[in-house]
């Protein structure tokens, strides 16, 4: 409903995962990881195509062995959004997902062993213009930082990250991203922005094993909320014990509500009460569903009565006023029609997709001036 973000994002520096660019002031990139078998090609093939249909930007993908890292590279050809190879302690895999073209390698410096096998690494990393994430999680701090902490903390996941970060500086190497996650809200976010004064690179956010899909949508709500608030951040996965697609829709509706990114349908919707002259919540789910392939933005509310309803849809590109014995509908903040409640989902989604598609010719148009 409004174009800019108040919010005052953290400068850092500019890196690029594939296609997309991760920080210096680039839109917040959404991500999510498959949960399928890496060796079943086809399946991991199909989640992430569901994954960016869902209009994730980026996605990690597990590589373990040095088969799945022969299974990682058929499934980079087969897929067009950019693929982050996670990869812990052999080396050898990083440098071979390097030749098969991964778009970024996640690692641990400490964890790939000796300082030649992290050179070599790098090397690799830097010979194909490979971006490098450090990855921080409390749950598994390197033992001499459990013993001098006692416990995980935000300082021993900091302390994490600058080791790891004097690796890659020894070598420099500039071109990574860094994330500490933890699964306590307060760990998590105490350490981010202790590390976002410390550092220039981009940071990756995401507060690690939050839960399910409610539970988990809360706590990463909050956490990541307090970051992006703060500025800090350039790249999120919201960590589910669900499907991961919806790991990217509730990635991007929190970035929607903080004005941070634009992509697909902005819902204002009432909870509904005794006034409703239609099925509100009835009627949010049906459109919620029916219209998940949008990704054009679009400003839609859905108001169940003439107390709040006008308001909001002279904001809206489209407002549903519930009224009898018709219910208003308002386009561009200006009373259109009257819609019955008989097929009013039905006649709901033909203005809405309507208006996107008027939205699209309309950006076309500006582009095809503009050549």
């Amino acid at each position: 409903m409004h174009a800019t973000s108040p919010i005052t994002r953290r400068q850092s520096r500019r890196i690029h995962v594939g296609k997309v660019p991760v920080g210096g002031g680039a839109p917040i990139s959404v991500q999510s990881m498959t949960n399928t078998d890496t060796l079943d090609v086809a399946a991991t093939v199909a989640q992430i195509r569901q994954l960016e249909t869902a209009g994730a930007d980026i996605v990690r993908v597990s590589v373990p062995t040095m088969d799945a890292a022969e299974a990682f590279g058929r499934i980079k050809r087969e897929v067009e959004v950019p693929l982050v190879a996670d990869i812990h302690f052999d080396y050898k895999i990083a440098l071979r997902v390097a030749e098969l073209g991964v778009d970024c390698l996640r690692i641990n410096p400490g964890n790939i062993g000796r300082e030649d096998r992290v050179k070599a690494v790098v090397s690799a990393a830097r010979d194909n213009g490979i971006p490098i994430r450090i990855g921080v999680n409390a749950g598994s701090l390197e033992k001499d930082l459990q013993k001098k902490y006692g416990e995980p903390t935000p300082e021993a996941l900091v302390e994490s990250a600058m080791r790891h970060i004097d690796h890659l500086e020894r070598l420099d190497f500039p071109d990574f991203k860094v994330s500490v996650k933890a699964s306590d809200v307060f760990m998590a976010v105490a350490a981010y922005r202790d590390l976002a004064t410390r550092i220039e690179q981009p940071l990756h956010l995401g507060i690690t094993e939050a839960g399910g899909l409610r539970s988990g949508t809360v706590k990463s709500s909050i956490g990541l909320g307090m970051l992006l608030m703060d500025g800090i951040g350039d790249t999120i996965r919201v960590s589910l014990a669900a499907d991961p697609v919806e790991e990217i829709k509730v990635g991007f509706d929190m970035l929607k509500s903080l004005r941070l990114r634009a992509k697909g349908i902005n819902f204002v919707a009432c909870p509904s009460c005794s006034r409703q002259n239609f099925d509100v919540i009835g009627t949010m789910n049906e459109l919620e569903e029916r219209l998940d392939d949008v990704m054009t933005p679009l400003d839609v509310s859905v108001i169940g009565c003439v107390v709040n309803g006008p308001g909001e849809a002279k904001e809206s590109d489209i407002g549903l006023t519930g009224g009898s014995p018709a219910n208003l509908v308002y386009i561009d903040g200006k009373p259109a029609s009257k819609l019955r409640n008989d097929h009013l989902v039905d006649d709901l989604e033909r203005l809405i997709r309507d208006k996107v598609r008027e939205k699209e010719q309309a950006e076309q148009d500006v582009i095809a001036r503009d050549a």
